[in-house]
């Protein structure tokens, strides 16, 4: 029941599991590597003639490409013309091409260079007057101008370049092959740092994101309502789980519980065994209606809290009742080392209790949440090394929510920073809600902190969200890697062009348009921004629309 990286099905020889968590260090570095990288063969998908054949295989074990052998001649599909630049050209067409296509030209000094179809036009000598009176007879003069945009080519040193100087006009422009297509990408897959996410669009090759690289430089996943967002954090989390990085889910939704079951099998194309991850997966609530013997109580301990920071967890934040607060505490610790909010309850109405009135009924709103207790949950059960922390935290009110992020978010950076806990990633559902882009609340210093410092102690950030605008720059631009899904309205993809480097106009206009299962990626081992089919989930999408109605045959 293994996926693709699955190595004791796959890869024999390779341990299962592939690699530990890298053991923690207080040293300080500037980027913490969470898999150690080796050097190991190129994969490919290819599909399986049996049910339970290898999802991947060597290439060097496959039957070369049509692409690869001496004899094949590529496609012409036209010809460059007009003023010709250094990144761009105009192309006259010739066989079919689609819109965001790769192709390539063959430059005097670097050899083949790989580019993609930005636009498309179709010019025709059809006026709106002719049109108005033609018949079947008429003819139409019809050329298809595409507007190129150059991607670059690698040198032997496997590095990115694009040209100093322009193709020459009437140069051929070919279809791309494959194995050009891969190399200058560079999908090149290593199954002990990579995660599998999808295929590339138009050419069936798998792309996966470097695990190390998502981690140190953070993540972005953004789309609007129903556009997939959550489907994709999954497959995501799902190489996350099968390369045993620590993870913790913030899941206000209460979604995310439902990867621990097998999900649906999907296209074969694609290759996904079905699994769930029942073992790799602890989750903590707060409330727990249903008695889910899977869910565990999440609590706080109250009395690690100062005066100060029990008001700023209050909705008012009045700092002029500090020393009442401060006189209170004082008061509970000399009789009580385990107090909970009712014992400071209780001493600020026997002090002043009408002057106390307000700062009273902050805290009992505080405590008829439950979030503290006498004693809460011990740092070791919400972060188990090399499994995923799922923080579930439907229905709980979004004061609360932001009060929980705030105190989680500020562990986990200070543990880490201390090395008292492995390198993780903290997954962001609703990021918008925790850290807006107007306005401040609980929990938005302590994400900007983990935004902007995290990555020099191995503490990555996924923030997941429908509305980008409405997210703070702060963090969104410390997103090293960049996972867009369909995206239309206006202001959020203005925000998306800001932040995605190497975003064309073209790219810009997919984004709008493309289809659900489809996502535009960019970083994390990526170096441009590529268009993927989104694999299917191996575990079950608890994250799915609820019908009203239901069909009948």
């Amino acid at each position: 029941m293994g996926g693709l990286f699955d190595n004791k099905r796959r890869f024999p020889g390779l341990e299962d599991g592939v690699t530990e968590v890298t053991p923690t260090t207080s040293e300080v570095v500037d980027e913490t590597e969470i898999i150690e990288e080796e050097d190991c063969s190129v994969y490919t998908v290819s599909g399986p003639e049996k049910e339970d054949a290898a999802v991947q295989t060597p290439i060097t074990d496959m039957e070369i490409p049509d692409d690869g052998k001496k004899d094949y001649s590529p496609e012409v599909v036209g010809t460059i013309y007009g003023n010709v630049g250094v990144t761009s050209f105009e192309c006259n067409v010739c066989a079919r091409l689609e819109r965001s296509e790769y192709v390539s030209v063959v430059h005097e000094d670097c050899g083949p260079v790989l580019c993609q179809v930005e636009s498309l036009v179709r010019k025709t000598n059809l006026s709106l007057e002719k049109s108005s009176s033609m018949d079947e007879n008429t003819k139409i003069d019809e050329l298809i101008s595409a507007h190129i945009e150059v991607i670059g080519y690698r040198d032997n040193r496997g590095i990115l370049y694009t040209p100093r100087s322009t193709f020459k006009a009437g140069a051929k422009v070919y279809r791309a092959e494959q194995a050009l297509v891969r190399s200058v990408l560079g999908l090149n897959i290593n199954p002990k740092t990579d995660g599998y996410i999808g295929l590339l669009h138009g050419h069936d090759l798998p792309v996966a994101l470097n695990i190390n690289q998502l981690l140190q430089r953070h993540a972005c996943i953004l789309a609007k309502t129903g556009g997939g967002k959550s489907y994709m954090s999954g497959d995501i989390i799902e190489e996350l789980m099968k390369h045993n990085v620590t993870c913790m889910i913030i899941d206000p939704h209460g979604e995310y519980g439902a990867m621990r079951d097998e999900g649906s099998k999907g296209d074969a194309k694609f290759n996904v065994t079905p699994r769930g991850y029942a073992d790799k997966i602890n989750e903590f609530a707060i409330t727990n209606e249903n008695n889910d013997p899977n869910i565990r109580p999440l609590r706080f301990t109250f009395r690690t809290l100062e005066a100060r920071e029990i008001l700023e967890l209050t909705r008012t934040k009045d700092m002029k009742a500090l020393p009442a607060m401060k006189k209170a505490l004082d008061k509970v610790r000399e009789s009580n080392d385990l107090y909970t909010i009712s014992d400071l309850i209780d001493i600020l109405m026997k002090e002043n209790g009408a002057k106390n009135a307000l700062l009273v009924t902050e805290l009992q709103y505080m405590d008829e949440m439950n979030v503290f207790a006498r004693k809460g949950n011990n740092i070791h059960e919400l972060v188990e090394n090399g499994k995923t922390t799922i923080i579930n935290l439907k229905g709980v009110p979004p004061d609360i929510q932001q009060l929980i992020v705030k105190r989680l978010s500020t562990f986990l950076f200070e543990l880490r920073k201390k090395g008292s806990i492995p390198p993780l990633m903290m997954v962001m559902e609703e990021a918008h809600n925790y850290c807006p882009q107007q306005g401040t609340v609980l929990s938005s210093q302590p994400l900007i902190t983990i935004a902007s410092e995290g990555r020099k102690f191995g503490l990555g950030l996924m923030v997941i969200s429908q509305r980008p605008a409405k997210i703070d720059k702060n963090v969104l631009s410390q997103c090293g890697t960049q996972i867009i899904l369909k995206v239309t309205n206006p202001n959020d993809v203005k925000a998306i062009a800001a932040s995605v480097e190497g975003l064309t106009n073209g790219m810009t206009d997919e984004i709008t348009t493309m289809p659900i299962g489809m996502a535009m990626v960019v970083g994390a081992g990526i170096e441009s921004p590529l268009l993927i089919e989104v694999r299917p989930r191996e575990s079950r999408h608890g994250g799915a629309g609820i019908n009203v109605l239901e069909d009948e045959e």
